[in-house]
């Protein structure tokens, strides 16, 4: 593939939906190096890093850890065919949103006029179990179905209180970087708390590993990335860090 055109790591970053500061720990950890540095250390990357891009992107999206996914990469001959592969798949995530489309379509015309619904039409191309492997891959196969058990237990209005508590704490630590305040101070500290009481609920037994693990996530994982976009650039490392002290403080392993 003739290399003829470059994009800087912003170009790459806004493009692609995630963040700088992900492309650089990418190329730090060999997943995606820059096909060239500048000589004032700006990254450039050309189309074949585009494309080990998009391939890093989709297998994240089916939830592989970052360094299996080095692992695929590396054990990888056939690009085309790889990517033939993902293409398949994202035709079925296409048809399944199709459905829930429609779904959500039919269940809204059933309510309108007073109609019974159907279970069947309510949740079809609905999965809870999508984050199931790397759920179980992470933290074992007793912490998912904990947490899938307890998520089902809960009322939709529990469900939606839940969910938004999880934005509150997001944007109570981005106000609290954007104030400033040392990650390991006491406001921030206290608004850790709060996301550690959140997640109790779920996990119940929270170590010391799993919780300072889950912070780094939010550096880690260009799903992620939307905590700079909506609360400034900073606050995934910002929580990760107030987390790390929580967990050090709080925490055993």
């Amino acid at each position: 593939m003739p290399n003829e055109k470059e994009w800087s790591i912003q170009d790459i970053a806004r493009s692609a939906g995630t963040t700088s500061r992900t492309l650089r720990h990418y190329g730090d950890i060999g997943l995606l190096e820059p096909s060239r540095v500048g000589s004032n250390g700006y990254r450039y990357y050309d189309q074949d890093a585009l494309v080990r891009l998009q391939r890093i992107l989709l297998l994240r999206e089916l939830g592989l850890s970052l360094p299996a996914i080095g692992e695929v990469l590396e054990g990888e001959q056939d690009t085309t065919a790889a990517l033939r592969t993902h293409l398949k798949w994202l035709e079925q995530e296409r048809q399944r949103l199709g459905r829930q489309i429609e779904s959500v379509r039919t269940t809204l015309k059933k309510t309108e006029r007073g109609e019974q619904l159907m279970a069947t039409e309510v949740f079809d191309g609905f999965d809870h179990t999508k984050y199931e492997k790397e759920v179980t891959e992470r933290w074992g196969a007793d912490a998912y179905k904990q947490g899938d058990r307890w998520w089902k237990s809960l009322s939709a209005e529990d469900k939606k209180a839940h969910q938004q508590e999880q934005k509150d704490i997001a944007a109570a630590f981005g106000e609290a970087r954007a104030k400033g305040l040392p990650a390991d101070g006491d406001e921030a500290q206290a608004i850790t708390q709060r996301l550690y009481e959140w997640l109790r609920p779920a996990v119940r037994a929270v170590s010391k590993g799993y919780f300072a693990g889950l912070g780094q996530l939010y550096v880690d994982d260009p799903r992620y990335g939307q905590y700079d976009e909506k609360h400034g650039e900073g606050t995934a490392e910002y929580i990760r860090d107030a987390m790390a002290v929580y967990a050090e403080r709080n925490l055993r392993d």
